[in-house]
């Protein structure tokens, strides 16, 4: 902890609308690991969530996770002489804020798939049934927390299309998610054609 403190990690510079942000994009349930990439500007341009075993503390393994989604989400700065963009990395848990070993090992493991991706490292954030504390630099706020994913938006289908008649009719229909009208209305059933000639 007192290594990660001394080697100038880059503070995020809106913390809580940051973790608010990511949140929200990935609604992480505990168990659940959030990378996210930063620009210079210190606004989100890629990020991927992932489960992973809760309780191991293999920093290799966390370090492999971390960095094979970093190659999927964003290409790499490593022909650059400095890096400009910067890793950052939430996970959500239960248990008691602060540090623990477990906390270590993914400190340990964003730290290094960052410079085999040509990222800076960036803040640790937990995620826990507390509220959120970026480790090494002290911030937190209580919301969200490790249970508020059971408050994001859920996405269903409120109508389902009708089949096509046999008489020649308008042919295949679409089924509308919930959420793209107003709340509380069912959204209208409007026919495939008319969708790909908008």
């Amino acid at each position: 902890m007192e290594s990660w403190s001394g080697s100038d990690i880059p503070l995020l510079r809106a913390p809580r609308e940051f973790v608010a942000e990511l949140h929200q994009r990935h609604l992480p349930q505990p168990g659940t690991t959030v990378v996210a990439v930063l620009d210079a500007l210190h606004q989100v341009t890629a990020s991927a969530s992932f489960a992973s075993r809760q309780h191991t503390e293999d920093g290799w393994q966390h370090r492999n996770e971390i960095l094979a989604h970093l190659r999927q989400v964003t290409p790499h700065d490593l022909r650059r002489a400095r890096p400009h963009r910067t890793a950052v990395l939430l996970r959500c848990r239960e248990g008691a804020p602060g540090w623990t070993q477990q906390d270590g090992a993914w400190m340990w493991a964003l730290r290094d798939a960052a410079a085999l991706h040509g990222l800076r490292c960036g803040s640790y954030i937990a995620l826990t049934p507390s509220g959120w504390q970026s480790l090494g630099d002290g911030r937190s706020g209580r919301n969200p927390h490790s249970g508020s994913w059971v408050d994001g938006p859920v996405h269903t289908v409120t109508e389902l299309a009708p089949r096509p008649s046999q008489s020649g009719g308008q042919g295949r229909h679409q089924a509308q998610p919930q959420g793209l009208g107003r709340p509380g209305q069912a959204a209208q059933v409007q026919p495939l054609r008319r969708i790909a000639t908008a």
